[in-house]
């Protein structure tokens, strides 16, 4: 049996992901910061994808310490490996100019966008070290690519202070992870821009950004250290 573990499941691309993991057979552990909202949903897709399909929905807020400690130990009471951790859980921040934008709106995009990711990583290795194939996958953003800020015409007239800065720092983290981890293929991913409520309905359909994002968290024979989009690797 596969088992994963994907933050920020409860809605957008960590719910895609954790529907279409399940959809392959897979046991998903679907961390969210009010699993309860969940349920209801979870309820329909049983009904019609049947008793196999296995989303198990765990408390998990990856900006606390005892939380992913907590949901750590609650995972790990139901299975001995986990195979994939899909660190999905962001927060988009503030879109004030430079002028308005201060350390603490820096601290709150840093603390769940870098520190969340470093600090849900870390608790699970040791279940991911159980896992025969293991992966860790960043989804990151073409936003916190320099190539793309520096030569994709999308981008020119973007200025999105705190939440580039989260991603490129992202970026670096999976970067370091590959070299330090090198028995765990470790992937960064840009969805591209997609139609969630964490951008307010615009850009592309979530399937279409959850695909990039798949593709990793099934690629059992790496390389490790690469950044990917829909198009496939793309310029850091």
């Amino acid at each position: 049996m596969t088992h994963a573990v994907v933050t920020g499941a409860s809605r957008g691309l960590g719910l895609v992901v954790s529907i279409e993991l399940a959809r392959r057979g897979w046991t998903v552990f679907a961390g969210a910061r009010r699993p309860a909202d969940l349920h209801p949903r979870l309820a329909e897709l049983r009904e019609q994808e049947g008793e196999s399909f296995d989303i198990r929905p765990v408390a998990l807020d990856v900006t606390s310490d005892a939380s992913v400690r907590a949901a750590v130990q609650t995972i790990a009471d139901q299975t001995g490996h986990i195979d994939v951790v899909v660190n999905n859980a962001g927060v988009p921040g503030t879109w004030a100019a430079p002028e308005d934008v201060g350390p603490d709106d820096f601290a709150a995009v840093l603390e769940t966008n870098v520190l969340g990711p470093v600090r849900a990583s870390r608790a699970f290795l040791p279940l991911l070290r159980e896992s025969a194939q293991p992966r860790l996958v960043f989804v990151s953003s073409g936003m916190g690519s320099f190539a793309s800020q520096t030569t994709d015409p999308a981008f020119r007239e973007i200025a999105h202070v705190p939440y580039p800065a989260s991603k490129a720092a992202l970026n670096m983290i999976a970067v370091q992870y590959a070299k330090a981890l090198p028995d765990i293929i470790v992937t960064a991913v840009d969805p591209g821009l997609t139609a969630t409520e964490f951008t307010a309905g615009s850009g592309h359909s979530v399937d279409e950004g959850a695909a990039p994002i798949l593709a990793a968290a099934l690629n059992v024979e790496g390389p490790s250290g690469r950044f990917l989009n829909g198009a496939g690797p793309a310029g850091w």
